[in-house]
């Protein structure tokens, strides 16, 4: 009984100080030296650290390098993120201009220009096939704009009735379709707009 006593009491300590120390540092200062501890390594060239329990050491200079890295890596896609709002919210504006501009020139031609003639594109209620380019919104407000005035200036189209984008369009080369009163369709590609 009395060597029993002891005995427990040795294997209590025992299983409570190897769950309270999991892990053992191991550390290399600059010359060569290597010391294992309880606490993580101050300033030494090489230090690992190592689970008792699984055995598995990890370098703590590689972990550190990693974190300074993800560190820098959220802070460059939150500014990537800052810059592509900062962006968007200048499309928008710009569609919203062009659009304005639209409006403008169907209050000021009404004899030529429908009331609905060009209706705005808004960026939140976009047609599917607007959809699909609305990265270039803002061009695609001054292509109507421009494939209008040069539907009215062949002199084969006396109103206009309609100007949409059409579903010729394509990413490198937009096609803006034009109904006029006279029953006239006309098909302006982006090349033909920017001459």
């Amino acid at each position: 009984m009395k060597l029993l006593c002891p005995a427990l009491g040795f294997l209590t300590i025992a299983l409570f100080s190897s769950y309270s120390v999991a892990s053992v540092y191991k550390c290399t200062d600059d010359q060569g030296k290597t010391a294992y501890q309880s606490s993580p390594c101050a300033a030494e060239k090489k230090a690992l650290k190592i689970d008792i329990e699984t055995g598995q050491s990890i370098d703590l200079a590689v972990k550190l390098k990693q974190q300074k890295q993800d560190i820098e890596l959220k802070k460059l896609q939150e500014i990537e993120k800052k810059h592509n709002i900062a962006k968007e919210l200048k499309r928008q504006k710009d569609a919203a201009e062009q659009s304005a501009i639209n409006q403008q020139l169907i209050r000021d031609n009404p004899v030529q220009y429908t009331a609905f003639a060009i209706p705005p594109y808004h960026h939140d209620k976009l047609p599917s096939l607007v959809k699909h380019f609305e990265a270039r919104l803002p061009e695609i407000e001054r292509f109507r704009r421009l494939a209008a005035q040069k539907a009215l200036a062949t002199g084969e189209c006396q109103r206009v009735e309609s100007d949409q984008l059409s579903i010729q369009s394509r990413s490198e080369q937009l096609v803006i379709s034009i109904d006029c009163s006279t029953a006239k369709n006309f098909q302006f590609s982006e090349k033909e707009l920017s001459q």
